[in-house]
C-alpha cells in the first residue's frame, strides 16, 4: 500500500502575469498622473502668484494680476503693516484663534471619546444633536445671539468672540474626532482596561498618541475657520482694540482702495500665519485626512 505525499507549492514560481500588472504602473499612467497632479498645483498657485506679484510692484503702478514687476518693492510690506495697524488686529486673531483652537480640541475630544467609546442611554440622539449644528448657518443665528452676548456684556470682548466660533467649531469637531475613535481597533482599549487604565489613561496614554493625525487635521482646520473668520467679528467688535485681521483689512480696503500693491501685500500677511501652521502640520494633515476617507 504506498502513500502519497502531498505536493508542496513551488517556492521559485513567479506571480503571475496578471498579479505583475495589477502591482505595477506603467511610465505612461504615472506621467498622465504627474501631469494632472501638476495642472491642478498650476491652477491653485496662479491666484498665490497674481497677488505676490502686485504686491511686490511699485505703489504708483496700475498693473495688477499677473504682469511681473519692475522692481521688487519689499516695502510695500511694511508700508501695509504700518499704516493698517495690523500689528494690533494680530495680537487679537492669535488671541481668539489659540482660545479658540485649545477649547475645541480639548472639548471635541472629551465629547467624542464618549460618543465613540462608550455605549450609555441617549448617545446617539446627543450626537446627532451635534451634527445638526454642522447645518445651520451663521447669518440664522447671529442677529439673536448678538442680543445674547450684549445682555451678558460680552460684545467688544475677545469672550464674544471666542465663546460663539468655539461652539461653531465643537459640531465639526465631535464628528471628526468620533469617526477616528470609532475606527480605533477595541481590542486596544480592551488590553487598556485589563491593565487596570481608567478612561482617562486610555485617552491620554492609548488613542490620542495613536491620533495625532486627525488632532492636526483638526487643529488646522479649526484654526483655519476661526482665522479667516469676518462675520462674527464684524458683528460682535465695534472698537479698533478687538478687531481681528479679516476685519481689519476690510476696513484697510475702504482707506486705501484704489493702491492695489498695498491691498495685496496686507492680503499676503494675513494670509501668511494659515500657511506657516499648514505647513508646519502638513504631514499630520494629509495624514488625517487619508485616515478620515478610509473606514477599517
Amino acid at each position: 500500500m504506498s502513500t502519497s505525499t502531498p505536493r508542496r507549492p513551488d517556492a521559485r514560481a513567479k506571480p503571475s502575469a496578471r498579479h505583475t500588472r495589477d502591482t505595477t504602473t506603467s511610465p505612461t499612467e504615472r506621467a498622465v498622473t504627474y501631469g494632472i497632479l501638476c495642472l491642478f498645483a498650476l491652477i491653485a498657485l496662479t491666484p498665490v502668484a497674481g497677488i505676490l506679484s502686485t504686491a511686490l510692484s511699485s505703489q504708483s503702478s496700475l498693473d495688477t494680476g499677473f504682469s511681473l514687476p519692475k522692481s521688487l518693492n519689499w516695502g510695500n510690506f511694511a508700508d501695509a503693516w504700518t499704516r493698517g495697524h495690523f500689528g494690533t488686529y494680530l495680537v487679537s486673531s492669535v488671541v481668539v484663534a489659540v482660545a479658540v483652537v485649545a477649547l475645541t480640541t480639548v472639548l471635541a475630544t472629551l465629547a467624542a471619546y464618549a460618543f465613540g467609546t462608550m455605549r450609555f442611554p441617549g448617545s446617539n440622539a446627543l450626537f446627532y444633536l451635534f451634527v445638526v449644528g454642522l447645518t445651520l448657518p451663521q447669518e440664522a443665528v447671529i442677529v439673536p445671539l448678538y442680543f445674547d452676548l450684549r445682555h451678558w456684556g460680552l460684545t467688544n470682548t475677545y469672550w464674544g468672540l471666542i465663546l460663539p466660533q468655539t461652539a461653531q467649531s465643537l459640531a465639526f469637531g465631535v464628528f471628526w474626532m468620533r469617526t477616528y475613535f470609532r475606527n480605533t481597533p477595541r481590542s486596544l482599549l480592551e488590553a487598556a482596561r485589563i491593565d487596570g487604565a481608567t478612561h482617562w489613561t486610555s485617552l491620554t496614554r492609548v488613542l490620542l498618541p495613536m491620533g495625532r493625525p486627525a488632532f492636526a487635521t483638526l487643529t488646522v482646520i479649526v484654526f483655519m475657520w476661526t482665522w479667516n473668520e469676518f462675520l462674527m467679528a464684524l458683528v460682535m467688535v465695534s472698537d479698533e482694540a478687538h478687531r481681528t485681521v479679516p476685519l481689519g483689512l476690510a476696513f484697510f480696503q475702504g482707506q486705501h482702495s484704489s493702491d492695489t500693491a498695498l491691498l495685496a501685500a496686507a492680503a499676503a500677511l494675513i494670509a501668511l500665519p494659515v500657511v506657516v501652521v499648514y505647513l508646519l502640520l502638513q504631514r499630520r494633515f494629509i495624514q488625517g485626512m487619508l485616515t478620515g476617507a478610509t473606514k477599517e
